[in-house]
């Protein structure tokens, strides 16, 4: 009987937390190692995002701080492999329900997608996508990055987002493969450009003025966004404003991990765990799923093959026996990635596609580095 009453005194003492919270609170992890302002930077955005909202629980993972008893750790040696490790093992024990990492080696068809302020009127403004890519062809990625930030834009209770794309290359024939999609019946707001002569196509007065919800463009651009709309005020050193490069979103990817940069300060580490919390709280997967389940039915890989040649016949190449790839080849294109890839493989190295912080890098064993940088530059990769 005693065990009885325990269990309900807990039920109805986490009954009255939730009523008192506004609802019930949201685990969120937060590497805690590999910052260049220094862990206590980290730690410091941890406090005031606990301070801001108490319906986040900041679960810190890495070594201890000293002075920062009061947040929840889950310790680690002083090692970035350790710290990720702990990361991937609490997320899938469920220990948190998402995490800000200062770097994740997303899987190609993953992105993130950020949010920052626009200086103009104050105004909150996504951007799809800052790191990571959705796909390889330009294009393509761009496409899904509006989905993927009308998803992100719902997650966080924006019922209907209204959409820009910016006018980079390739922003026309989005427009139009956009165009196509809503008029086969996928439900979707255009936003206009603050010019005179409007349209959605936006140029840099609309992302200054924040002039739609959702702002599309590549994710090397949107990357460079962040960073400038970010630290404009500081001198490009310290990352003072914003909620950092956004939540992982991609089709079929579950997880929720949000980005910041190395030199993201307190104020928008704070800002990211909020971030991830309310997209966690809105069921961001959940919602890229339906914006992708409702697109396709509007014809979206009929659309999406209209966008990029077919590829020229190739020959089938198996890959090599997987083994551990704990280092990267720079300089690839993205478009011809899988191609470099191929090569490798031909050649008996075993190697993997994938996104860095910089750019589209392929993954091998640090034993094949010099080898395979050979191969790629011989072939015209590098």
């Amino acid at each position: 009987m005693s065990e009885i009453k325990k269990l309900i005194g807990e039920a109805l003492a986490d009954i009255v937390k939730e009523a008192r919270t506004g609802g019930p609170r949201v685990s969120v992890g937060l590497m805690a190692l590999g910052s260049e302002l220094g862990g206590e930077e980290l730690a410091r955005g941890a406090l005031l995002a606990s301070e801001n909202s108490s319906r986040i629980e900041v679960v810190m993972i890495g070594p201890r701080i000293p002075g920062f008893g009061k947040l929840s750790w889950i310790e680690t040696e002083p090692c970035e492999e350790d710290v990720a490790a702990a990361m991937e093992k609490a997320l899938a024990d469920g220990r948190i329900s998402g995490a800000v990492a200062l770097h994740y080696p997303f899987p190609l068809g993953v992105t993130t997608i950020g949010r920052v302020v626009t200086p103009g009127k104050g105004k909150p403004m996504i951007i799809a996508s800052s790191t990571g890519t959705s796909a390889v062809g330009r294009v393509e990625a761009m496409v899904r990055n509006a989905l993927y930030g009308v998803a992100t834009a719902k997650a966080l209770g924006i019922e209907n987002p209204s959409v820009g794309i910016l006018n980079v290359d390739g922003a026309q024939i989005v427009h139009k493969a956009l165009t196509r999609l809503k008029e086969n019946g996928y439900a979707l707001s255009f936003g206009a450009s603050v010019r005179k002569d409007g349209g959605a196509v936006l140029r840099g007065n609309d992302i200054l003025a924040g002039a739609v919800d959702v702002c599309v463009t590549d994710t090397l651009t949107g990357n460079v966004l962040m960073k400038m709309f970010s630290s404009f005020t500081t001198g490009g050193s310290y990352e003072s404003l914003g909620w950092g490069y956004g939540p992982s979103v991609g089709e079929g990817w579950n997880k929720v991990i949000s980005i910041i940069s190395r030199a993201s300060g307190a104020p928008v580490i704070a800002g990211a765990l909020e971030y991830t919390a309310k997209v966690v709280s809105g069921r961001l997967p959940e919602k890229a799923a339906a914006e992708l389940s409702a697109a396709k039915k509007a014809g979206f890989s009929q659309i999406l093959e209209t966008l990029t040649p077919k590829a020229a016949s190739q020959e089938t190449v198996s890959a090599p026996a997987a083994e551990p790839t704990d280092d990267e080849v720079h300089g690839v294109d993205v478009l011809t990635i899988e191609d470099g890839v191929k090569a490798l493989w031909k050649e008996g190295i075993y190697a993997e596609s994938s996104m860095g912080c910089t750019g589209p890098v392929i993954k091998v064993a640090s034993k094949n580095l010099q080898k395979a940088e050979s191969i790629l530059r011989s072939n015209g990769y590098i």
